[in-house]
């Protein structure tokens, strides 16, 4: 029986890994390519939303992390990062003008760190069997989501037009808990739901 411990994420029992080096090479370099790609549509997607319309970006940060555990899902994130720091429009708010280095060491640069991190903790989470569980996939995913705002927060702070905790609170945070919490419930609802269907 195999423990929690070692529990196979969701893309290894769906694309289980070849014996070859090449194969598994191909593998990881085809699932961090369509991580990229949805990370970069997630971005771009605005959903209506009170009081600030939201993005999936963050569903498919704490999703990737939990289907493909924490290295592979380390690496799509860092991917990622250096396809937009490339200067590729494909963040949130970046745009022609507005890309690149200039873009992640902005406002946002903290968030972007938060990804990594995210992503690395969920994908440990889920090889001890968290994202077949609700209520600990729940659990998971407000601990990524904490991981994405401590150090976006920090790091909006330190801006030169922050002003002071209560403005970064207000600009940084509160406006999207709505938003977030409905994505959180969400994918702590999609991943168990998965393994349930794959057991079927």
């Amino acid at each position: 029986m195999q423990s929690a411990a070692t529990a196979p994420t969701l893309s290894q029992v769906l694309w289980p890994s070849k014996d070859t080096d090449a194969a598994r090479w191909m593998r990881a370099a085809i699932l961090v390519s369509l991580g990229v790609v949805a990370m970069a549509i997630a971005a771009k997607v605005r959903i209506p939303m009170w009081p600030v319309p939201i993005t999936m970006q963050t569903f498919v940060v704490l999703t990737v992390g939990a289907a493909y555990g924490a290295g592979l899902g380390i690496t799509t994130m860092l991917a990622y990062l250096a396809v937009g720091a490339l200067g590729f429009d494909i963040f949130t708010s970046s745009s022609a003008e507005k890309n690149g280095l200039e873009y992640m060491t902005g406002g946002s640069g903290g968030y972007l760190v938060g990804f990594v991190l995210a992503a690395g903790v969920l994908g440990w989470l889920a090889r001890k069997g968290w994202d077949r569980s609700i209520p600990l996939m729940a659990f998971a995913m407000l601990i990524g989501s904490v991981l994405i705002y401590v150090p976006g927060l920090v790091w909006l702070n330190l801006q030169d037009y922050a002003q002071g905790w209560s403005w970064t609170i207000a600009n940084g945070l509160t406006p999207f808990l709505v938003g977030d919490a409905l994505k959180l419930a969400l994918a702590a609802i999609v991943m168990p739901t998965l393994w349930t269907l794959y057991k079927k």
